[in-house]
């Protein structure tokens, strides 16, 4: 079955965060499941996110027009970064012994590709389409300042990475309209339980 690829699937604030997200439930052996099982997603995922991450590519387009052919190159990308970024977060330090796994996925999302990257244009500036695994690999890069680094959260209710780019750095989900709400829901739900037991 086709994934509905919203806007709620592109909330990690980057490109690379978004695709780690593309694992539902990630942790949960009993109900995590892979937008990407099926490698054509890859492609589908690609077009919108050509819309939805459109301020971070700066109006590029991505295309994915063998997303069989790029899938494993995609997967270790998406789980190198899951894996260096979560531990980030969770331990407040970038464990050396992840980053060559990362870096050379990375490689291998550029091998194919001769851009000019820039400050202005970090993603090329060409007026044809991007290929995803180049600007995959170009986004997980930039995850790697130090800003985003010390901005980036775990979603609690969701397991999602995001970064957080509130002012104050306090923003706890990684979509508050869903994962924010089905909190407050579940809360109400518990003190409305607790009021009847205790009548």
């Amino acid at each position: 079955m086709a994934v509905s690829w919203t806007r709620h699937r592109f909330s990690g604030g980057a490109l690379a965060l978004d695709t780690t997200n593309t694992v539902v439930l990630r942790g949960d052996v009993e109900r995590s499941f892979d937008r990407f099982a099926d490698p054509a997603e890859i492609a589908r995922f690609a077009a919108a996110a050509s819309s939805f991450r459109a301020d971070e590519l700066k109006g590029r387009a991505l295309a994915a027009p063998d997303p069989h052919a790029i899938a494993g190159t995609v997967m270790a990308i998406r789980e190198t970064t899951d894996r260096l970024m979560r531990r980030n977060i969770v331990d407040g330090v970038l464990d050396t012994a992840d980053l060559p796994d990362f870096l050379n996925a990375c490689a291998d999302g550029l091998a194919g590709s001769r851009e000019s990257l820039g400050a202005a244009a970090p993603f090329g500036s060409a007026p044809e389409p991007l290929a995803f695994e180049a600007a995959l690999a170009v986004s997980a890069l930039s995850l790697l300042s130090a800003s985003t680094m010390s901005r980036l959260r775990i979603c609690p209710n969701c397991n999602w990475l995001f970064v957080d780019r509130s002012r104050n750095g306090s923003r706890l989900w990684c979509d508050m309209a869903v994962c924010g709400n089905r909190q407050k829901a579940k809360r109400h739900y518990s003190r409305r339980k607790e009021e009847v037991a205790n009548g």
